[in-house]
């Protein structure tokens, strides 16, 4: 006599499946929410870069533009040129800032959990370069 047992494999291996697949996808999404954090960072400093080389100074809406390219999400920056109210000869530096970013999970229990992650605000500060004469970018500013 022979036991006929072969429904309750196929109900262990779909337990098991849906556990390795909530297992992927919380790696998965993991890793989506490290790549925004360092595609935030990248943003600021491309931000920053295009404020310090251009002659845009006031300007934060050509340096949201420029940074939205690299992160779409981004919606709240601050450009801040040192000291306040300079003009091209005579700033020393700016600061740009993210803040209000916040990260979306996909992957089923972290989504239903929480679904929305406040990432913390990201800046970067870059000294003044001779601006509009880069010399080793000529199409930053375009």
């Amino acid at each position: 006599m022979r036991n006929r047992v072969t429904g309750a494999t196929t109900v262990e291996f779909a337990l098991g499946l849906i556990v390795f697949l909530m297992l992927v996808l919380g790696i998965v999404d993991f890793s989506r929410m490290l790549f925004m954090w360092n595609a935030a960072q990248e943003a600021t400093r491309a931000g920053a870069r295009y404020a310090v080389v251009c002659d845009d100074t006031g300007q934060q809406a050509l340096v949201l533009a420029r940074m939205k390219a690299l992160l779409p999400q981004i919606s709240t920056v601050s450009v801040a040129w040192e000291p306040s109210g300079c003009t091209a000869a005579t700033c020393q530096g700016v600061t740009v800032s993210i803040t209000g970013l916040n990260y979306q999970w996909i992957s089923p229990i972290a989504g239903g959990i929480g679904p929305l992650i406040q990432m913390p605000g990201f800046s970067t500060y870059l000294p003044r370069e001779v601006m509009r004469k880069d010399p080793n970018s000529a199409a930053i500013c375009s």
